[in-house]
């Protein structure tokens, strides 16, 4: 196991922050504190950049307009766009088109992915809230109605739903297995319900009644689902380190300047200490998410299977994030808790990265039985 990146992942890295070195992050106001706040849109001008920067291609291969690379390179640039809190759709529409690639048929990847790559298509994913480990716990549900499918249900909190293009909903069928659906936003038996999460950003509570899916736009290989809900929390887990990175970094500056008794706060031992203990969770965040995505990109054999990995990453990033914002909200005193500084918008936004595609509770209960179903030693 090597984690040196390769010269293609950290030109990736590169490309990303000269994106993003102009965002200011996300002030999309808390619905806690400005009732009616919502983000309407994702930041479709920072969306153009980063498909001029062909990072919303980086998982696709070269015949899809794509740069070829894997889930580490992702969550490189993933990790640099939490920094600042951006707004796009970078994750679920990456992972979509990947799981695209890898499972649907020709004339699917012909209609999607360089069109996804060129970020003329959005795609995003009603992932189940919880870690969708078991088919019963996806709360579509999909049977036969002759060559095509017709696909039941309810999926609520779904990401950028009322803003992509197309919506990628895992299902499990009767005779219990599970299957991806790609339908359009807009389709006669879907209805979209308002719903706003915890950090102000607009989600959808998805309906379907009886819709009406072609087989090409169905996705029935084995391990397509597991394979989606695996890169989508390792990303959440990207996502979350480079959040608290710039956390810490923020309340680095800030307990630097401020002073108490003629003395920075930063060189009180009882501060100091508090910041120690978050740069372990964020080094404990940092080497569980890479080797999770390592076990993704190289499909290397250990001894549980790469979701007891992803799970051990999604417990270390959904704990670590929530200590490392509360801690630094402790640290800036009534400053952290100002509206016009960007602290506040990274609690909110932590605590929507803790809880989604499980929280570090559901992960454990998961690698439980992971853990029953293959014995160590």
């Amino acid at each position: 196991m090597d984690f040196t990146f390769t010269e293609e992942q950290q030109a990736a890295v590169e490309a990303a922050k000269a994106v993003f070195a102009s965002v200011a992050p996300d002030g999309v106001p808390s619905p806690a504190l400005t009732p009616g706040a919502v983000a309407e849109d994702f930041d479709r001008a920072l969306w153009a950049k980063l498909a001029d920067a062909d990072l919303l291609s980086l998982l696709l291969d070269p015949e899809y307009d794509g740069a070829g690379l894997d889930a580490i390179a992702l969550c490189l640039v993933l990790r640099e766009s939490a920094k600042v809190l951006a707004r796009v759709p970078l994750l679920e529409s990456s992972a979509a088109a990947y799981a695209v690639q890898t499972h649907g048929g020709e004339e699917l990847k012909r209609r999607v992915l360089s069109r996804a790559a060129r970020g003329e298509l959005v795609l995003t994913v009603a992932a189940s809230g919880r870690t969708g480990h078991d088919p019963a716990e996806l709360a579509v549900t999909a049977r036969r109605d002759g060559e095509a499918w017709l696909l039941d249900g309810v999926q609520t909190a779904v990401p950028w739903a009322q803003n992509a293009d197309i919506v990628v909903v895992p299902a499990h069928t009767t005779a219990g297995r599970s299957l991806l659906a790609l339908i359009p936003r807009v389709r006669e038996g879907l209805t979209l319900g308002e719903q706003v999460s915890t950090n102000g950003e607009r989600l959808g509570e998805l309906r379907l009644d009886s819709v009406r899916i072609g087989a090409a736009d169905v996705i029935e290989a084995d391990g397509a689902w597991d394979g989606l809900r695996d890169l989508l929390a390792t990303g959440t887990c990207a996502l979350a380190l480079g959040l608290g990175e710039g956390v810490l970094r923020m309340t680095g500056e800030y307990t630097s300047k401020r002073e108490q008794f003629g003395f920075p706060v930063a060189t009180f031992q009882a501060v100091a200490v508090q910041a120690a203990d978050r740069y372990i969770d964020l080094r404990a965040m940092e080497v569980t998410l890479w080797q999770a995505a390592w076990r993704i990109s190289t499909g290397a054999s250990g001894a549980l299977p790469a979701t007891g990995d992803v799970s051990v990453a999604k417990i270390w990033a959904s704990d670590g994030v929530r200590r490392v914002v509360q801690t630094a909200q402790h640290l800036h005193g009534g400053f952290g808790s100002d509206t016009d500084y960007p602290l506040h918008r990274y609690h909110a936004w932590a605590k929507q990265l803790e809880l989604s595609l499980g929280p570090a509770a559901a992960h454990e209960e998961a690698l439980g039985d992971l853990l029953a179903a293959h014995p160590l030693g």
